[in-house]
């Protein structure tokens, strides 16, 4: 029987990938007015400084950190690797991203709707994602899924980034049972999928990009909450 289910968030619970696409051409539009970047420039540069902070951390913890993801870094080294002022545009960029993700996202009404029937069956509900635990809570607050969940992990909290073990154990001691009594939720099968099943859990892949709302709400209301719960 399944007493919790834990929910990734990016491209599990909205569309992420039309998201980013939305967030990025608002801030392909800043850099390009206020720092003379072309788009194809930026995204070079962004690519760059992404590989060079994830071999920095990767150093000091080979499970990953959440660190990676932090955008205000990475624009950071990108304006210090053009020589250009931090201020205002590194708060800006930050923003000027974030603030159009976070407009620009979506949540289908059937995930309201299972978290509600999770409840209403006393099934724990959590999070598992990888990213920095602020801008998640602002993700989930913008979905209006926060008051339905009941505990969340986020690898920076962990010490390590899916599939490292570390952040699934995390994640089993806070649902408060056994890993086969937990099921796990997320689109990516390597880091959601596989890395959930080698703690134990049981899994259901589910990408927001890739899947119709109808089929989704069809496959969770008769084949995941009638049926595996």
């Amino acid at each position: 029987m399944i007493r919790c289910v834990i929910f990734d968030i990016d491209n599990t619970l909205y569309n992420y990938t039309e998201a980013n696409e939305a967030a990025m051409e608002a801030l392909h539009g800043y850099v390009q007015e206020k720092l003379g970047l072309s788009p194809d420039r930026f995204d070079h540069l962004a690519a760059e400084a992404s590989r060079e902070i994830t071999g920095r951390l990767s150093k000091n913890n080979p499970g990953g950190s959440a660190a990676t993801h932090n955008r205000l870094i990475r624009f950071q080294n990108i304006l210090e690797t053009c020589n250009l002022p931090l201020h205002p545009h590194a708060l800006n960029m930050y923003d000027c991203y974030w603030n159009t993700l976070l407009d620009n996202m979506e949540c289908a009404p059937y995930w309201r709707e299972v978290l509600q029937e999770l409840q209403n069956r006393n099934i724990r509900t959590g999070i598992g994602t990888d990213m920095t635990a602020y801008m998640q809570y602002r993700k989930l607050e913008q979905l209006n899924l926060l008051p339905l969940i009941q505990f969340m992990v986020t690898s920076e909290e962990a010490g390590a980034e899916k599939p490292d073990r570390k952040f699934f154990e995390l994640c089993i001691q806070k649902a408060q049972c056994a890993p086969e009594e937990c099921l796990f939720i997320g689109d990516n099968p390597e880091k959601d999928i596989k890395g959930a099943q080698k703690a134990g859990m049981k899994t259901l892949r589910h990408c927001a990009a890739e899947t119709s709302d109808r089929e989704v709400k069809k496959l969770l209301t008769y084949s995941f909450l009638y049926n595996i719960i």
